[in-house]
């Protein structure tokens, strides 16, 4: 019995060392998202990371875990791979159990969708959300195609975060294009209060009252 106990106490230090998970003893599990989003190729070792092949076998754990019986997301992310950052998105939207979200710092670009993607969000009154057009790296083709599928690739966000927030997608794609607040780029810095009248978030708190909310919904309040 104590070499069980010791074993999933080092097991519970492995996952918050290696991933920035563990779970409450109330059986809420944390996932914490932070740094850039890393995709298909690996990012500089030195840079802090969220791997979406750590992050979605241990949404789809949690899913069937019947211990398990809500989810807390804390962010603190500057975005990165779009296809990645969807990827989790979906997952976190398509788990059964409450889920609530914290956005701490920042959650840009594609941690926006990842944000909303809870049953309820909450942000930090100095945290920001940036919303800004798809950027690609290395080899663009000039032609109509490429312009095509970027467009492609900002609907699925928009529509991603629309679906899943009071936004509507045309209110997105104005601020997306916006022009006159980032001075080398299009877009708009959302902060705390801004966020939720926009309607991306749900309501300004910290961590208080995101456990609290994931507890009323789980009706233990």
């Amino acid at each position: 019995m104590a070499d069980d106990k010791k074993e999933q106490s080092q097991e519970k230090r492995e996952n918050l060392k290696e991933f920035g998970q563990i779970t409450f003893s109330r059986n809420i599990h944390l996932l914490s998202v932070i740094g850039e989003i890393e995709g298909h190729e690996c990012l500089p070792a030195n840079s802090k990371t969220t791997k979406y092949e750590h992050v979605l076998p241990q949404l789809a754990a949690i899913e069937e875990n019947k211990d398990i019986k809500g989810l807390l997301v804390l962010l603190n992310t500057v975005g990165g791979d779009v296809e990645a950052g969807l990827a989790i998105a979906e997952m976190i939207a398509s788990i059964s159990k409450p889920k609530v979200s914290l956005v701490l710092g920042g959650s840009h670009s594609i941690g926006i969708p990842i944000a909303v993607a809870s049953d309820y969000s909450f942000i930090v009154k100095t945290g920001t959300m940036v919303i800004h057009p798809v950027r690609m790296s290395g080899t663009v083709i000039g032609a109509p195609q490429t312009y095509d599928y970027f467009q492609q690739m900002q609907d699925r966000i928009l529509s991603f975060i629309s679906e899943h927030s009071h936004t509507s997608m045309e209110r997105l794609e104005e601020l997306m294009l916006d022009t006159g607040m980032l001075t080398k780029d299009l877009g708009t810095i959302l902060v705390g209060e801004a966020a939720v009248k926009e309607g991306l978030i749900d309501e300004v708190g910290g961590i208080s009252q995101a456990v609290g909310k994931l507890y009323q919904m789980l009706g233990e309040i």
